[in-house]
């Protein structure tokens, strides 16, 4: 087994090992292991105490903020009031000072009653109950072994869950699936009890002991659960429900919220009532011996049982799935299903190295899960370029609350001045527009990336404090405010990020001066020297202003309506944050050649693809010119959207090409910075039809975006792309937003 250890975060103590119930499908009793019945019936303040203590030594040896402890049984509240509040105080006592210590209880809740809520109400310990739905579903497995019904008594121990004083130890409800069961009873049932939660669980089953099909459907399952689904959507999603949250996540390229669901690894162990540890609960359904590790709490640390090979195997994720199920589109949602239930004792790859015996269930649940919902949860930023600006923007605003919340008061009296400068500055709606142009420029998200790494460095937050005034004052300017702004200088230059560079002391001094709006420019004003005042759009020695094209050259008279301009900016201290290092600010001969080269380049783009000139321009806000770069080379860096580099030299055929290439690929890295289009990047390899050595799926999805554009310099960047769009629509590293990005592609050719 390879990859680091993962440490275990999630710990399942059992605290009783008999129940006072007798339902025929519990993993415990009914199920292939039965070594429940060499177990105490009760833990003991040995066990308990080393259990805490073993801990308590893993936490704090793997730094864990948080551990979870879920007291199980058997039925954990045989254990008793006294015995469970030895458990709770050991524990406590323990984590004090280690880790925020996260306790859980799981019951069948016949036994709940005031007195162990109020215990539970002492230590926080957070309690979910087992109920299968209405009386009829209920009563089908969770009975007393003299067939009596227990849904009176779980009913009422929710009731008291309810209560306004025990509100907060709702964890809400664990169901078991039964496909015999009416599915819109069973939600209607648990839904009107108003859980915080809802768990649904199949019934743990294996290829030598199938699931229970009826009418012989291999997705019978699924089929219930959709119809749950569907009843759940009708009535205004009124509980979250954690299968159907852990598919909208993996879906959307996040984490399974369920070990039953996704590649995320294992961390769970369990300790028994002797102190034996052992792995997950479930495996006690595949035979005798399964979840058996040969370590206890008295002789081994956590560490020991995390290498254990069965604990290993299913912390590999994607690499501890079979073939089969590594090839399949779905599988970074199903995650290849539980573990357990991919035992098969004639497996040819193995045990476990099997499809789950719910494989087809599994499959049909998220495919019909993503056609029911797939509109609602694609990000709009991938089809609405007015979106992904604002989603950007949005960005850009939570790096900046970032780094004021990381800064604290390493930034001094200094940043603190900028920040309540920045609230006043948003006061009027001219200067929070303003402000928020000055945020949008691409080169801010490179200051702010850089400005986070120094202060998670704890170094250089002064430095950081130093340099946002100068954003403000960019802000203040364009609204035209008479509000001073100290700004500080080095090298006798005052750069303002968008607008350009005065020049307010000699070559090397470095030091402060305060900077107003005064409407069409700003007076900048030393400490100890006279003032000058800037008018925005001119030229001279103290102030050289970026320099601007009002449209981007000529275009045909298809294209519509005025284009916005570009910023070429070869100033902002912040514009070499590309691959290739930023060129030296340009003479006005050198700057003219270049803009002279942009104006052909847009022409030769609005001939040859004049739907895209609009695109393009509505994206593109700044060019940057970069040393290194081949005539038909365009970089993208770490930036914000908007911006891109270009070669300084080369024609404007090739400029043209460079430019399209690079707005596709500026436009993708802009999708990727606010949604996932995909996940788990470079777990699989792919093969591009212009190239031998296969790929991961990132540079497949760039190459063919890309190649989409370049069609109109010519058919052959369009030959085989077909077969790439076949490539990507199958692959499971796809998000529904990538699958809708994937949608738009295929419209383009």
């Amino acid at each position: 087994m390879t990859g680091p250890l993962v440490p275990f975060r999630e710990f399942v103590l059992k605290v009783h090992s008999r129940c006072d119930l007798a339902c025929d499908h519990c993993y415990v009793y009914e199920h292939a292991d039965q070594s429940w019945r060499t177990r105490p019936r009760t833990i003991s303040d040995e066990v308990i105490f080393r259990t805490a203590q073993r801990l308590a030594e893993h936490a704090s040896a793997h730094a864990l903020p948080s551990v979870s402890v879920i007291l199980h049984g058997g039925e954990p509240l045989l254990a008793g009031p006294a015995r469970l509040r030895r458990v709770c105080e050991a524990l406590t006592s323990a984590f004090e000072g280690v880790a925020e210590l996260d306790l859980r209880i799981h019951t069948n809740g016949t036994q709940l009653s005031p007195r162990y809520l109020d215990l539970f109400d002492e230590f926080g310990v957070r309690v979910g109950i087992s109920l299968d739905g209405d009386r009829a579903a209920n009563d089908r497995h969770r009975r007393y072994a003299d067939g009596r019904s227990s849904h009176p008594l779980v009913l009422k121990a929710v009731e008291l869950l309810r209560q306004e004083r025990y509100r907060h130890l709702n964890l809400g409800l664990l169901c078991t699936v039964d496909i015999r069961n009416d599915p819109h009873a069973v939600l209607d049932a648990l839904v009107e009890l108003e859980p915080p939660l809802i768990d649904f669980l199949l019934p743990h089953a294996t290829w030598d002991q199938p699931p229970l099909r009826p009418d012989g459907s291999p997705t019978a399952y699924a089929d219930w659960l959709l119809a749950v689904f569907d009843r759940w959507e009708e009535r205004g999603r009124p509980a979250p429900v954690r299968m159907f949250s852990s598919v909208f996540s993996t879906l959307s390229g996040g984490p399974s919220l369920t070990e039953s669901l996704g590649l995320a690894p294992t961390d769970l162990v369990v300790v028994e009532t002797d102190g034996r540890l052992e792995q997950v609960d479930s495996l006690k359904s595949a035979y005798e011996g399964a979840a058996a590790t040969g370590f206890d709490v008295f002789d081994h640390t956590f560490d020991e049982v995390a290498a254990h090979p069965g604990i290993r195997a299913r912390q590999l994720g994607l690499a501890g799935v079979g073939e089969t199920c590594r090839r399949c589109p779905v599988v970074r949602s199903c995650g290849g299903g539980l573990y357990t239930h991919r035992y098969d004792p004639t497996g040819p790859d193995g045990a476990f190295d099997n499809p789950s015996v719910y494989c087809a269930d599994l499959e049909a649940l998220v495919r019909g899960i993503e056609a029911r919902t797939a509109e609602s949860l694609v990000a709009p930023a991938v089809t609405d370029p007015a979106e992904l600006a604002a989603a950007q923007q949005d960005l850009t605003r939570t790096l900046l609350a970032r780094l004021n919340a990381d800064i604290g008061r390493r930034g001094g009296e200094e940043w603190a001045t900028a920040w309540e400068l920045a609230a006043a500055v948003e006061e009027s709606e001219e200067g929070a527009r303003c402000l928020d142009e000055v945020l949008a420029l691409p080169y801010t998200r490179s200051w702010l990336l850089h400005a986070l790494e120094l202060v998670h460095e704890h170094r250089g937050a002064a430095r950081v404090a130093r340099r946002f005034p100068a954003y403000l004052a960019s802000a203040v300017v364009r609204a035209g405010l008479d509000l001073p702004v100290r700004v500080t200088f080095s090298d006798g230059r005052l750069f303002l990020p968008g607008l350009g560079e005065a020049r307010v002391g000699a070559v090397g001094e470095c030091g402060t001066a305060l900077v107003r709006g005064t409407g069409d420019g700003f007076v900048v004003r030393r400490e100890g020297a006279g003032a000058d005042v800037v008018r925005l759009g001119v030229a001279t020695p103290a102030w050289r202003p970026l320099r601007r094209s009002e449209a981007p050259g000529p275009v045909p008279a298809s294209v519509p309506g005025p284009l916005p301009g570009l910023v070429l900016d070869d100033l902002d201290p912040f514009r070499d944050c590309f691959p290739r290092p930023a060129a030296p600010a340009l003479d006005d001969r050198a700057a003219a050649g270049l803009a002279a080269r942009i104006d052909e380049a847009w022409a030769v783009i609005g001939s040859k693809a004049p739907g895209r000139v609009r695109e393009m321009t509505g994206f593109l806000t700044t060019l940057t010119p970069l040393t290194g770069l081949g005539p038909t080379e365009c970089s993208v860096g770490r930036h914000g959207q908007g911006a891109l580099g270009i070669p300084v030299d080369g024609g404007p055929e090739e400029l043209a090409s460079g430019l399209l290439r690079g707005f596709r690929r500026a436009e993708l890295r802009a999708l990727r910075d606010v949604t996932d289009l995909y996940a788990a990047d470079g777990s699989w390899d792919h093969r591009m039809p212009w190239q031998e050595e296969p790929v991961p799926f990132s540079r497949l999805l760039s190459d063919t975006y890309e190649r989409i554009a370049l069609g109109a310099f010519g058919s052959r960047w369009l030959e085989g792309v077909p077969e790439a769009l076949d490539t990507l629509e199958g692959a499971a590293e796809l998000t529904i937003h990538g699958k809708r990005l994937l949608d738009l592609m295929r419209k383009e050719i």
